[in-house]
């Protein structure tokens, strides 16, 4: 697979020291069968050195229970046909996003049986990336009813990704985010494919590319598993695969322990009903990275804390024999000074965001603007809470009817936009449609039950071009025989305006009589209508509407047929302004006649 994303951060030190913590643990509450398999590899496999699939953002640490409680038996062949059961609270898997996997996977398999790719393995990413989004939380599409994303990549402990898509799927206008139940960013989603088309794939047939869609996320990210070869029941080949989304070791094992313990057995439960992570002490991750804030926006925890015992707030220590420096692990490093690893602080309870309750408007006036430009003034609401205070990092969704023509950045007709620290929300830039009229733009607060704001928009025609003088290109005579067309394009013509090109400028042509006043002939030169079918194709059309200039303000006549009529005839071109042309058609009687 060719590399199409720059290069990820490394972690600090601190960093390192901690996550050497979490894969303690995480070690010991994998398979016995999978920690020797991973024991008894000669080395680790290379990670990749670009930018991974969702640009390095935190994720889930939390891991399957060590117990399983009576797991149903199912068959483990490739997974994807693995029966359901009854089983431990954390196998149960909502009922939409468990056919999501099991579809992408059936697709993956059918184009490249190759790969065999296990639908348990995306069920393993999932829940690590999204907690299944979000326990379920998709509405019968398997759209979730509110954006899952990531933190910014700012290069502030992530990748470095300034915005690519215009926040058409992230809402933020500066930097990407890793964004839906699969987490990918914008970039990779649209053109990090290895054809630079995308990963982005349409799981539900809708056809639409959605990653906030769990069918769509889940099949493209089958694909990216299955990328360049690989064959994802061959270890090396499966651990490159999950580095290549989060290049991290500790990733690696948790997504390994997840998809051990769902090849152990599932069983189905309905769509917002999956369990979502908790601490061991029981605290559900609601605000934290992968879990979702009120504002429906996933927030970054830093790093990945180790379990605690409760009541403690201490580590728990994870009995590891022969581990240097001491049975739990603490001691000092081979070769160091002796000094202990430190033990990663406790982490801080999360901020309760400040409670969004109304949008207020922001600009008076009805937002205009000229069929197929831009509103010169994007439609912008404030976020406030109850005490009329500004609501900072809110997501505010703007809606456009379809039918009006209008679009945001990537023809998109919604875009999510945060609010800043004022607690304003702009959208970005707004292009009406060509057709006049008018439609009400929405904003509404996701995941929020105040009021949503209206904006009137009104769309203008642009004013007719112009021209003042209509000229042939050529001076060459016009000559046919009767019975037998002119020559192909044969009457070229240019539409000025005060000496400069007249483009888009409509003209009508008329095959018409020499009379002092003339009307349209009956006989002589004439056109055929181009979108006529059946014996009415070969009919004779004598006015022509509807002809445009180009942008160079050049204008070639269709194709001009003659009767048996011989003679002089005329074409008068005109314009909607009083420009007029005349052109003389000759038609000479057949050799013999």
């Amino acid at each position: 697979m060719a590399a199409t994303f720059r290069r990820r951060l490394q972690r600090g030190a601190a960093s390192t020291a901690l996550a050497a913590l979490v894969l303690a643990a995480l070690t010991a509450s994998q398979a016995p069968a999978l920690t020797e398999a991973a024991a008894a590899k000669k080395q680790k496999p290379a990670p990749p050195a670009d930018t991974p699939i969702d640009g390095g953002s935190t994720y889930f640490t939390d891991r399957p229970p060590l117990h399983r409680q009576a797991p149903p038996h199912e068959t483990h062949d490739s997974g994807r046909d693995a029966a359901l059961g009854t089983g431990p609270t954390e196998a149960g898997l909502p009922a939409t996003v468990l056919a999501a996997y099991k579809k992408a996977a059936s697709a993956v398999h059918a184009s490249d049986p190759g790969c065999r790719l296990p639908w348990q393995l995306l069920a393993g990413i999932g829940k690590v990336e999204s907690g299944q989004a979000r326990g379920g939380a998709v509405d019968a599409e398997g759209t979730t009813l509110q954006p899952i994303i990531g933190p910014q990549l700012n290069g502030n402990g992530f990748a470095l990704i300034t915005d690519t898509d215009g926040g058409r799927y992230d809402g933020d206008l500066t930097h990407d985010r890793a964004v839906g139940p699969m987490q990918f960013i914008p970039s990779t989603w649209s053109n990090g494919g290895p054809d630079g088309t995308g990963w982005g794939a349409d799981g539900n047939g809708d056809g639409k590319k959605d990653p906030h869609n769990v069918f769509d996320a889940a099949l493209a990210a089958g694909h990216y598993l299955c990328a360049g070869g690989r064959d994802l029941s061959a270890q090396d080949d499966l651990d490159r695969a999950i580095l290549g989304y989060n290049d991290s070791e500790d990733y690696l094992r948790t997504v390994l322990s997840w998809y051990a313990f769902y090849r152990k057995g599932t069983h189905e439960v309905p769509d917002g009903r999956g369990v979502l992570p908790v601490h061991r002490d029981g605290a559900t991750r609601t605000g934290k990275h992968g879990g979702r804030s009120g504002d429906g926006t996933r927030q970054s925890h830093g790093s990945h804390a180790p379990d605690r015992t409760p009541g403690s707030g201490k580590p728990n220590k994870p009995n590891h024999p022969g581990k240097p420096g001491g049975s739990d692990g603490t001691g000092p490093a081979p070769g160091g000074s002796g000094t202990p690893t430190p033990k990663p602080p406790a982490p801080k309870p999360p901020t309760e965001p400040a409670r969004l309750t109304t949008l207020e408007r922001v600009g008076d006036k009805d937002l205009s603007a000229l069929a197929g430009t831009e509103f010169a003034t994007p439609p912008r609401v404030r976020a406030k809470d109850a005490a009329g205070r500004a609501v900072a990092g809110a997501p505010v969704r703007f809606t456009l009817p379809a039918s009006s023509g209008a679009r945001f950045p990537g023809d998109a007709t919604s875009v999510t936009v945060p609010t800043d620290k004022d607690g304003l929300a702009t959208a970005p830039a707004l292009r009406a449609g060509d057709k006049a009229g008018a439609f009400t733009i929405r904003a509404t607060a996701v995941g929020r039950a105040a009021p949503a704001v209206a904006f009137g928009a009104t769309v203008k025609a642009k004013p007719a071009p112009k021209a003042d003088k209509i000229a042939r290109t050529s001076d060459k005579e016009l000559t046919a025989t009767a019975g037998q067309p002119f020559a192909e394009d044969a009457v070229e013509v240019e539409a000025t305006y005060q000496g400069k090109i007249a483009a888009g400028v409509a003209l009508t042509a008329t095959m018409v009589t020499d009379d002092p006043k003339p009307v349209e002939n009956d006989k002589g030169p004439y056109f055929k209508d181009p979108e006529a079918t059946g014996k009415d194709k070969d009919e004779p059309v004598r006015t022509l509407t509807g002809l445009t200039t180009d942008a160079n303000g050049l204008l070639k006549l269709p194709k001009i047929y003659t009767d048996a009529h011989a003679g002089t005839f005329l074409l008068r071109l005109t314009t909607a302004d009083g420009a007029v042309l005349t052109v003389k058609l000759k038609v000479a009687a057949p050799a013999g006649s």
